[in-house]
C-alpha cells in the first residue's frame, strides 16, 4: 500500500511511542549506574523523545508516550531536581563509544574546539546574554555553547562541552580589586553614566591580566573554557597527544602558546587574510602575500621552474580531496615562527585562499590540511545537534539547561554508535528495510520509522485480541490532537 504523504517528512506528524525505541533499550545499560532507578526510567524516556519527537521540550517529549502515561512533572524533575552528574554522563557515554572499534578514540584522531549560539526569544533564561549572531548580522538573546569535539575517518562526536557564562559586573569589579589590580579613578563615573563602557573597561583590564591564575578565577572566557576542557582530557589520557584544530576566532596567540608550551600538543589554527606575515622585504598581510605567490607561480609555470603551489591529495572520511598548496615556515606577527599553509581548491588558484598555521615546523601541507579538515564535523554536530534539541529547551535554570545539553550529546552519540553496531543494526533492519548512511539525521529517521512500525504492530495485536478499534485508538488520537 502506498500512502499519499510521508508520515516522517518535515516533522508534520507526531509519532506516538508505545514502547522505548530499540536503540535506547540497547544502549541504556551503559548509563544505569549514573541514575537512581526512577531517574533511569525518565532518562530512557527523555532520550527516546529527543530521538523521535519533533518537539524536544519536556512537554513535547512527555506527551508522545501513549501507553505508559506519566505526569510531565516527573520528566521535568530529571533536569531540575535529579542530582545526576553531567561528568558521569560524559564518562558513561565515552565508555559506550569505546566499546566499538569504529567509534573509540584512535591515535590519528583530531580534536576541534568551536562554539555555537543557542538562541531563545526572551530574557527569562538564567545567564542568557545578548550575543552577536554573524549568520543573522544582529544581536540575539542566546546561550553560548563551547564544544570540544573528536573526529577521525570513521566517526566523530562531542567529548565535552561548557556553557559560557557572562561576566557579572559587580563580581568582576570586586574580583579585580581582590587580585590587586588598580582601577583608574577617572573610570568610576562610567559606572553610573555609561554602564556598557564601564563593563567593557573592566573586561579589558581582566583581559590584559588573564594570564594570572587569580584573575582567571574571576571570569571564564570561551578560550579559558576550552583550555580547561583540553587540560582535563589530556590529564585523563596522558599518553595521547591528539592534535587540536580551530577556526580564526580561537587562533589567538595566548591560546596557541598554551597548547604549545603548557599542554605540549600540536595544533592547526586558521588565519584571516588581514593577518600579517613578516618577510625579508618587510611585513605584509596574508592576502597580499598570496597574490604575490600566485604571480610567482604563473611565472614559474611559464619558465619551466618548479611551481610555488603544489598539488596535494588528502584522505578525509574515506574520500580523496585535492588542493593546490603552498607550505613553508614563516614568522607571523604575534605568533612567532609557524608552519604556514596556503590552500586553493581550484587548480588555477582563482578561488579565495585559506590560511593555516601549525606549531609543528616539520609538518607538511598534506598533514596540516588533513587535520584542519577534521574541524568540519563540529559544525555538523552543531547543525544536527540542534535537530536533536540542543537549543529547544524551555527549562530556565542554568544547571537544568546543562543537563539537557548533556542528554542531547548522549542522543547524538547513540546515533553515531548505531551505524557501526552490527547487533543493533540486525535488530533494527529485521522489519524496517531502509538503507542507512552515516548521518545522525538518517539514524534518527530510522528510529522514527521503527516507532511507527511498533505503533502499527500494537494496533494490529490489540485488534486481533478482540479490542474495539475506538478503544485502541482513543489514547493515540488524544495524543495527536493535544
Amino acid at each position: 500500500m502506498r500512502f499519499p504523504f510521508n508520515l516522517l517528512s518535515g516533522g508534520v506528524v507526531m509519532i506516538p511511542l508505545v514502547e522505548l525505541p530499540e536503540i535506547v533499550r540497547h544502549y541504556a545499560p551503559f548509563f544505569e549506574s549514573v541514575f537512581s532507578p526512577e531517574a533511569f526510567e525518565q532518562f530512557k524516556r527523555y532520550v527516546s523523545g529527543l530521538i523521535v519527537s519533533e518537539n524536544k521540550t519536556v512537554e513535547g517529549i512527555n506527551r508522545i508516550f501513549v501507553i505508559d502515561v506519566r505526569n510531565q512533572s516527573s520528566l521535568n524533575r530529571l533536569l531540575t531536581e535529579c542530582p545526576f552528574s553531567v561528568e558521569e554522563v560524559h564518562r558513561a557515554r565515552l565508555e559506550l563509544l569505546s566499546s566499538l572499534p569504529q567509534t573509540r578514540m584512535k591515535p590519528k584522531g583530531v580534536l576541534s574546539l568551536d562554539d555555537t549560539l543557542l538562541t531563545h526569544y526572551g530574557q527569562h533564561f538564567e545567564k542568557i546574554a545578548q550575543l552577536y549572531d554573524s549568520a543573522q548580522g544582529c544581536y540575539v538573546w542566546a546561550h553560548n555553547l563551547v564544544n570540544l569535539h573528536y573526529s577521525d575517518d570513521q566517526t566523530d562526536y562531542p567529548i565535552r562541552f561548557r556553557l559560557w557564562e557572562p561576566a557579572e559586573v559587580d563580581e568582576l569589579e570586586a574580583g579585580l580589586k581582590a587580585a590587586g589590580l588598580s582601577i583608574r579613578e577617572s573610570k568610576y563615573p562610567l559606572k553610573e553614566q555609561a554602564p556598557k563602557k564601564w563593563r567593557n573597561y573592566l573586561l579589558g583590564l581582566w583581559r590584559r591580566h588573564q594570564h594570572k591564575p587569580e584573575v582567571q578565577a574571576i571570569y571564564k572566557s570561551k578560550l579559558l573554557l576550552g583550555q580547561e576542557m583540553l587540560t582535563f582530557l589530556f590529564a585523563e589520557h596522558p599518553d595521547c597527544k591528539w592534535p587540536v584544530t580551530f577556526d580564526t576566532w580561537y587562533t589567538q596567540p595566548a591560546f596557541c602558546r598554551f597548547l604549545d608550551q603548557t599542554l605540549k600538543v600540536s595544533y592547526v589554527g586558521t588565519l584571516a587574510g588581514d593577518d600579517r606575515v613578516i618577510l625579508a622585504s618587510g611585513e605584509t598581510c596574508l592576502e597580499a602575500f598570496d597574490r604575490h605567490l600566485r604571480q610567482e607561480h604563473q611565472h614559474a609555470l611559464q619558465s619551466g621552474a618548479p611551481p610555488i603551489f603544489r598539488k596535494i591529495t588528502i584522505l578525509y572520511k574515506g574520500k580523496k580531496e585535492t588542493y593546490s598548496s603552498y607550505c613553508k615556515t614563516h614568522r607571523l606577527r604575534n605568533f612567532g615562527k609557524q608552519q604556514l599553509v596556503i590552500n586553493h581548491q581550484k587548480a588555477d588558484l582563482s578561488d579565495t585562499a585559506t590560511f593555516f598555521i601549525s606549531n609543528k615546523l616539520n609538518w607538511q601541507a598534506v598533514g596540516i590540511t588533513r587535520i584542519r579538515r577534521h574541524r568540519w564535523p563540529v559544525e555538523v554536530y552543531h547543525e544536527e545537534g540542534k535537530a536533536e534539541g540542543l537549543d529547544q529547551y524551555q527549562v530556565r535554570d542554568f544547571e537544568a539547561i546543562t543537563k539537557h545539553i548533556a542528554l542531547v550529546a548522549v542522543t547524538y552519540s547513540l546515533l553515531r554508535a548505531a551505524q557501526h553496531d552490527t547487533v543493533l543494526l540486525h535488530k533494527l533492519q529485521q522489519k524496517i528495510e531502509i538503507k542507512l548512511d552515516g548521518s545522525a539525521g538518517t539514524w534518527r529517521r530510522n528510529t522514527q520509522a521503527q516507532a511507527l512500525w511498533a505503533l502499527g504492530s500494537f494496533i494490529a495485536t490489540a485488534l486481533s485480541q478482540g479490542h474495539a478499534l475506538h478503544e485502541v485508538m482513543a489514547p493515540l488520537v488524544a495524543a495527536l490532537s493535544y
